[in-house]
Parts: structure tokens; sequence; C-alpha cells
């Protein structure tokens, strides 16, 4: 892997996840620091992301798509974890408007891996860090485990 050693970001994880997935190309994910089983990304803020003109609030939909995306970024910057991974479940406990025209930016964390399944906690934030969006919880596939060989290989 490839890390900026400033930034502490992995530069191929950033690239493949972000390119790969057209929702956070649209939505314009920034990939802060990926490592350690842990993932930060930020969403500007942007006019197309608001769900109601009268507020300026960026709709719901932009934050599940945020965390769901730090959360499987935090499980494959996990040192457990080799390939891919996909959403199993994901609960989102939201718990306040974001701030009309801030961005909001995502931090998860891989805390338990078994065989087949992570576990990821995940918070949202905007410019008032000491107040969070939204919170969540959600589980990830585990393709494969660093140094296992791939189901089906003989």
């Amino acid at each position: 892997m490839s890390t900026d050693a400033t930034a502490g970001v992995d530069l191929a994880l950033s690239n493949e996840l972000i390119l790969r997935l057209p929702q956070a190309r649209a939505l314009g994910l920034e990939i802060v620091s990926t490592g350690d089983g842990r993932a930060e990304i930020h969403m500007p803020f942007a006019a197309q992301l608001v769900g109601d003109p009268e507020t300026g609030v960026i709709h719901g939909g932009a934050v599940s798509t945020l965390m769901d995306t730090c959360g499987g970024a935090a499980v494959m910057a996990h040192p457990l974890v080799a390939g891919h991974t996909a959403t199993i479940s994901l609960r989102i406990d939201y718990l306040r408007a974001a701030t009309p025209g801030q961005g909001i930016t995502a931090r998860a964390e891989c805390h338990h891996v078994t065989r087949s399944v992570a576990f990821v906690r995940a918070v949202a934030l905007d410019e008032d860090a000491a107040r969070p969006v939204a919170m969540a919880t959600g589980t990830f596939t585990v393709p494969q485990l660093r140094g296992e060989a791939p189901e089906g290989a003989a």
C-alpha cells in the first residue's frame, strides 16, 4: 500500500474507492485518512445535496451514503481484511440537522473482525464537532483475511 506520509492517506484505497463508486463521485467525497481499521471521509457542502431548499440542510440520503462509504473504507483499511467489502447492515441514528452551508465529515472504526463479518461504528460531524449529526453501526462482509487462501482455492 502506498501511503502519503504527511496526510496518512492510502492513495491506492482513496483512488479505487472513489473511482469505483459513482455515488461517491457524485457527492464529491474526499478521503481524508485511512489506516489501521479507521477511515475519515469529507463531503463538502454543495447546493445539489440540499434536501429541503427552505432550510438548506443536506439530504439524509447523502449523509447515509457518506457513512456507508466511510464504514466500508474502515473495513478495507483493517490490517486483517484483504479485498473489497459490501454492506450487510447499516443502522443510522440522525441526531440533528447538519448546519446549512457546512460540509460533513464521517469517521468510522472497524472495531471487530470475524472470518466473514466486520463490525463498524461511525459518526458524522459538521463544523460543530461536539454535536454529532448522526451515528451509525454496521456490519460488512469480509471477503478474505490477510494470509488466508481465497475461498475455493486448492
